[in-house]
């Protein structure tokens, strides 16, 4: 009896997939993390608040949109196109690897965010350059890369802006992984990244998507 293969996924499976991803996030809790003084709370449905519990920030409702999916695959496709002078060795060391790699990395988890309804605004205001922040956000709505390594580079790339000058501020974390551990941690989360928003690079290295 010939041996049988599984059949190659197409566009419906996936279609399928990721509506089944988005009404598990719209339906089930989420643990909240603890993020410096503020607490992510659960996410109920869509047009329910994601309440944070700091006087000062203003109430978040988590709205999908056609719009907000242009801007999620075009955030996407910056942070590819950022991300090729880091893979391709262009910018290899010290505070520019660190800096780049900080946009690169907003970027996707920025992707990630407006792809699930986050407003850009809001996250520009209580996200800003922090990217343990936004991890810890994309996280707890869905994108769900726990990865140790990956936590504590964001941790140390948070703000980003520290890297952009570094002898004008003294005050910034040691980084201790190499060029090619970082250009490892960054491809595996735009690669999470791109299977959670079913954004994807085209052979001429465009953004396509899978809506």
């Amino acid at each position: 009896m010939a041996a049988q293969h599984p059949s190659r996924p197409t566009s419906d499976d996936f279609t399928a997939s990721r509506r089944a991803f988005l009404s598990a996030l719209a339906l089930s809790p989420a643990v909240a993390p603890v993020i410096r003084n503020e607490v992510i709370g659960p996410l109920g449905h869509e047009a329910q608040p994601l309440s944070i519990l700091r006087p000062t920030d203003n109430p978040l409702v988590l709205r999908r949109s056609g719009s907000g999916r242009d801007l999620s695959r075009f955030r996407y496709h910056n942070a590819e196109c950022f991300f090729a002078s880091i893979e391709g060795g262009i910018i290899r060391h010290g505070s520019d690897l660190l800096y780049y790699t900080g946009i690169v990395i907003q970027l996707g988890l920025s992707s990630h965010l407006l792809d699930v309804g986050f407003d850009d605004g809001w996250c520009a205001r209580h996200l800003g350059l922090y990217v343990a922040k936004s991890l810890a956000y994309a996280n707890v709505t869905g994108l769900d890369h726990r990865v140790p390594e990956m936590d504590r580079l964001a941790d140390i790339l948070s703000p980003y802006s520290l890297w952009r000058y570094p002898d004008w501020d003294g005050e910034r974390a040691v980084c201790t992984y190499s060029p090619a551990d970082i250009c490892k941690l960054t491809r595996a989360l735009l690669d999470r990244v791109g299977d959670i928003t079913g954004h994807r690079r085209s052979s001429d290295g465009v953004t396509a998507s899978h809506d």
